[in-house]
């Protein structure tokens, strides 16, 4: 029997995806280090613009291109401000002159039949309708529980394309037994099909930076000698505005200074946050670098006195991840997996509660034991996760969807309990 060909959707243009980006260079990092197959692996990406993903592909791994769609200087000016700066309930009014409320996906365009895909992965919540076998990544569901983060075009489009991918596909991939249940219960998918695959910190790619580079990278952009990291683009369930305001109160109430940087492309949100930021008094104190390269969000991570993750919703937490790789002590929310994710390495607050977010804060930057301990706990918590392992259990799934025969390590891989 002939090798599988996997084709991996990586149609993405850098810096506009968030955490979606660092998922699809970690299976490409990780199938690249796959040697004991002979499985040929495909990431459909845009020609020209897939310089992010490359450095990442070697051994059975190479690209497969499609024409990428316009440039956003090529946009008309129109729009290229309304994807930025603009909120929702103006962008709709937008929408509604220029097409359909809502699309349906599109049909494939016939580039992965053309070259013989046994097996399409769609690894982020687009995708495209297809007889090939797929894998289709909904990731969270998050329009359902915070409706209010999205106008109702885009939430109606989310559950059509969400309902539709999902359905199309053989199997259903989620990062936790959280997200699996929501999936399950809200498209009404059998248990087979909904498949928990963990995935992992890809920061461990980007290499470790030595003491002369933290120091030139602290001093070209200004960074005091101690801060906490934020990293997540400006949406507003990421929740950046509750973290300033905990600072704010740390500021009037304790007269302490806990310097914030966030890194993270800064979208239509953004504006509110430095309004809010400076109707705090806080300019001097929170900066916002915008989206970073892979290094230097890596050697930010050496920088930072600890990592806080504010989150409102998420599916799996990557910065948490990437804080418990680094070495650096976290804290999160309660929100749906991160409890889970989190364990007992790393503090834990309840997201809407600002004294909550303000209590943490003041432990994890005046408890030099307490950071000592998180780091510990956060190390070995992360060391079961790493993209070989995410890259290996993907692989047998792909050997069992497309019926070919799977070795002891498939089937261990298959039948051991979720990790998360």
């Amino acid at each position: 029997m002939r090798p599988i060909n996997v084709v991996l959707d990586a149609r993405l243009i850098t810096g506009e995806w968030g955490g979606i980006e660092s998922v699809v260079i970690g299976l490409a990092s990780g199938l690249s280090t796959l040697e004991d197959g002979d499985e040929t692996y495909r990431f459909l990406t845009y020609a020209g613009r897939d310089d992010w993903l490359r450095p990442y592909l070697s051994g059975r791994c190479s690209t497969l291109t499609v024409p990428a769609p316009p440039a956003r200087g090529d946009r008309p000016v129109w729009r290229r401000i309304a994807s930025r700066y603009v909120p929702p309930s103006v962008k709709i009014r937008a929408r509604r002159l220029t097409g359909p409320r809502v699309s349906p996906p599109p049909a494939s365009d016939g580039t992965i039949e053309r070259f013989g895909a046994d097996l399409m992965h769609f690894t982020f919540q687009n995708g495209f309708l297809t007889a090939v076998p797929s894998i289709y990544h909904p990731h969270d569901l998050q329009h359902l529980h915070l409706p209010g983060y999205f106008d109702a075009q885009e939430c109606r489009r989310r559950e059509l394309w969400y309902r539709t991918l999902c359905q199309q596909a053989a199997m259903v991939a989620v990062a936790s037994t959280a997200t699996r249940q929501d999936v399950m219960q809200h498209y009404d998918l059998p248990s087979e099909k909904v498949q928990v695959v963990p995935l992992a910190p890809v920061i461990g790619e980007y290499g470790e930076p030595d003491a002369a580079e933290l120091r030139e990278v602290a001093d070209r952009l200004g960074l005091p000698s101690a801060f906490i990291l934020y990293p997540a683009q400006t949406w507003p369930h990421k929740n950046h505005l509750g973290l300033v305001e905990a600072l704010a109160s740390l500021h009037d109430q304790h007269d302490l200074v806990v310097p914030l940087v966030c890194t993270g492309t800064m979208n239509w949100f953004y504006p509110t946050i430095e309004h809010r930021v400076r109707e705090l008094g806080l300019a001097d104190q929170v900066r916002f670098l915008g989206f970073v390269t892979p290094r230097q969000l890596r050697i930010l991570y050496g920088l930072a006195r600890a990592v806080v993750v504010p989150s409102l919703f998420e599916a799996a937490s990557a910065p948490l991840w990437e804080a418990f790789l680094s070495g650096v002590p976290a804290a999160c929310s309660n929100v749906t997996s991160l409890p889970e994710q989190a364990g007992d390495a790393a503090l834990i607050f309840d997201p809407r509660q600002t004294a909550e977010i303000a209590a943490a804060v003041v432990r994890i930057w005046r408890d030099d034991d307490l950071r000592a301990r998180l780091v510990e706990r956060g190390t070995a918590r992360v060391s079961a996760f790493t993209w070989e392992r995410t890259a290996r259990h993907f692989r047998a799934h792909y050997r069992r969807l497309t019926d070919r025969s799977m070795d002891d390590n498939d089937r261990a891989i298959l039948s051991a309990p979720p990790l998360l």
